[in-house]
């Protein structure tokens, strides 16, 4: 598929900071996404171990399911040596070069993207969903296993439970229970959607298990690399 090149990812971490603020003010938080228009439905990890050499690299997979029951449509994977180090807010920068070469390689055509990332929920709301999303221009979503940025409030246990995700006053994301008494993951919008749409289309997605299926399906494939 197509990917928008927007900059080269050779960059310092003050140069990747000031990239994401002049980034920040093109995204598109406030657009609704109907489950009725979404066929298929990408999950997007990355997975970083160091090899025997102690050099560290870097599986990208993409994996493409159909939301109507979550059967696999796509599976793609690709691989490079860790550009850049690990750096709080700077996510995009360690994965971003080797997903590039995996969206390049998917034949079908997500209508979202759902990242194991950050989308608005970053402290310069820019988090790797959201910087991705306008590398590929499509809605994309930010869902993040463990709190980076902000505060909510308790919310209750059943499914689908969420409260608003706040950070210097601004609603910024979600905290929402996708399974009962499980601790909550956290959603934001990255691109070309709106929070509800993200918390529609997660749910949506997510079965039996705490995670939606298709982040399930990329952590497996991008954990599936070999040295």
């Amino acid at each position: 598929m197509r990917v928008y090149h927007l900059h080269d990812w050779n960059v310092t971490p003050g140069e990747a900071i000031a990239l994401q603020r002049a980034l920040a003010g093109q995204l598109d938080w406030s657009s609704p996404v109907s489950l009725s228009a979404v066929q298929l439905v990408a999950g997007v990890d990355v997975s970083v171990q160091t090899a025997f050499d102690g050099h560290a690299q870097s599986q990208a997979a993409v994996v493409v399911l159909r939301l109507s029951d979550m059967s696999l449509v796509e599976t793609v994977t690709a691989e490079l040596p860790t550009p850049f180090p690990y750096i709080p807010g700077l996510l995009t920068f360690r994965e971003g070069p080797v997903l590039e070469l995996a969206f390049e390689q998917l034949q079908a055509e997500p209508d979202v993207f759902i990242f194991d990332g950050m989308g608005r929920a970053h402290p310069r709301r820019i988090g790797i969903a959201a910087h991705l999303g306008l590398w590929l221009e499509k809605p994309t979503i930010g869902c993040g296993k463990t709190l980076f940025v902000g505060r909510y409030n308790a919310l209750s246990q059943e499914r689908g439970a969420w409260a608003p995700l706040v950070d210097r006053g601004e609603v910024i994301g979600a905290a929402l229970r996708t399974r009962p008494n499980a601790n909550p993951v956290f959603i934001s919008a990255g691109h070309r959607i709106d929070l509800e749409s993200s918390l529609q289309l997660v749910m949506a997605c997510t079965g039996r298990f705490r995670l939606p299926e298709p982040i399930r399906a990329a952590h497996r494939a991008a954990g599936a690399m070999r040295f």
